[in-house]
């Protein structure tokens, strides 16, 4: 994956007037701070992680999305269940055709996020770590993460097969993460 072209692919997925991100750095997982590096470097889907990393369930908030055929892009965020506290940035493109009818529905229907579907249908799937991302936010971005425009967080682009097949791309981004969360070592 060539983490320029698939960070644009997935950007221009839903342009608007304000920039959703105003610079970002592709960097090894290796030097991600704690705690993005763990919320991020890893092969398992984010709902969980978010979920387990805040200990709360999460609720799927769908911003903007197209359905062409199979082909089914949506923008969201996740939000701490029954708060408008968001955690999670994300854009998804998803090929609706390696997925069963009733996985369709459960996520056409924008209720339930896409990792907590994927589980609860016991859809076989793998995901590939792309890249992690620092990104200084712009506007647009910076409003959907109740954070200021030209700060910094992080992200990352993975890719999800399902049966083995390449079916989901994404770009997750994580809402700041306050220095007294970090995890205590040693």
């Amino acid at each position: 994956m060539n983490p320029h072209d698939e960070l644009q692919s997935l950007i221009d997925l839903f342009p608007d007037g304000q920039s959703l991100i105003e610079h970002w750095q592709h960097i090894p997982a290796a030097i991600t701070p704690e705690p993005y590096k763990s919320l991020l470097a890893h092969n398992h889907h984010m709902t969980v992680t978010v979920e387990s990393y805040h200990k709360t369930s999460v609720d799927v908030r769908v911003l903007d999305r197209r359905l062409d055929g199979d082909d089914y892009v949506r923008k969201i965020v996740l939000n701490k269940h029954g708060t408008d506290e968001v955690v999670l940035f994300g854009l998804v493109r998803f090929d609706l055709t390696t997925v069963s009818t009733a996985v369709r529905e459960e996520i056409l229907s924008e209720k339930t996020p896409l990792g907590r579907v994927m589980i609860e249908h016991n859809v076989l799937r793998h995901i590939d770590l792309g890249a992690i991302l620092r990104i200084t936010v712009g506007t647009a971005l910076g409003a959907l993460l109740q954070m200021p425009t030209h700060s910094q967080t992080y992200g990352r682009l993975a890719t999800i097969f399902c049966d083995g097949q390449p079916a989901i791309d994404l770009l997750e981004v994580s809402a700041p993460l306050e220095k007294a969360m970090l995890p205590h070592f040693g």
